[in-house]
């Protein structure tokens, strides 16, 4: 048991739910990502929307960014329009491949659409914890603090794993179902094969005796 702790401690430490990147988002695109996330599961999103081609005429600080999220049984989480800067978050309420999309305010009806680009980081579980926020709300020490997010970070270990598990047994069940239907397929070809051999030596042999071979 110690050990597992142990394991799981080191795990924590250097364990970190998050990922930044950055693209282009034109005017008139809905560009979209799966994030795959167990239940129970926070997941924040920080963004800045940047207008690339200011020399024709963009949309500055008119700029909107609308976010929607998806869960794995196609029910809504989110859709929000937010400015050109800030912050967005949801839980999720069900294990799985959430479908995040965006889509911007910058489409026009003539001339060239405006492109931004999207600089965009996620961090789920833990890392989506306000830890300086929560330390004055609570008023916890560093090391209280410190304890605190690595609890956490072991809770969402613990999460992961029993997800990965369940989708395991999943897996597990549908290759299972899978053998034994193609096991039922090859008895049946062969009980086919058979009866129709069966049935062609039957038939020949009433050829042969009808042309008084036999």
């Amino acid at each position: 048991m110690m050990i597992k702790l142990s394991l799981l401690l080191i795990i924590a430490i250097i364990f970190n739910v998050g990922s930044a990147v950055y693209f282009e988002l034109n005017g008139g695109q809905t560009k979209c990502f799966i994030e795959e996330n167990p239940k129970d599961t926070t997941v924040l999103g920080k963004y800045i929307l940047e207008d690339i081609t200011p020399q024709q005429g963009g949309y500055g600080n008119q700029l909107s960014l609308t976010v929607k999220v998806t869960d794995p049984e196609k029910r809504e989480v989110l859709s929000k329009t937010m400015p050109s800067n800030g912050r967005f978050a949801f839980s999720t309420q069900v294990g799985g491949e959430h479908k995040i999309c965006f889509s911007t305010n910058t489409s026009k009806w003539f001339g060239p659409s405006v492109k931004t680009r999207l600089h965009l980081e996620l961090e789920g579980g833990a890392g989506a914890n306000d830890y300086e926020e929560i330390a004055k709300v609570e008023h916890l020490t560093g090391i209280e603090i410190s304890l605190r997010r690595l609890n956490d970070r072991v809770n969402q270990i613990r999460k992961e794993q029993s997800y990965q598990k369940g989708r395991e047994i999943v897996f597990r069940n549908t290759s299972e179902s899978t053998n034994a239907r193609v096991m039922w397929w090859s008895i049946i070809q062969l009980v086919v094969l058979v009866l129709t051999g069966v049935w062609q030596m039957k038939h020949l042999k009433s050829f042969f005796k009808a042309k008084k071979l036999v």
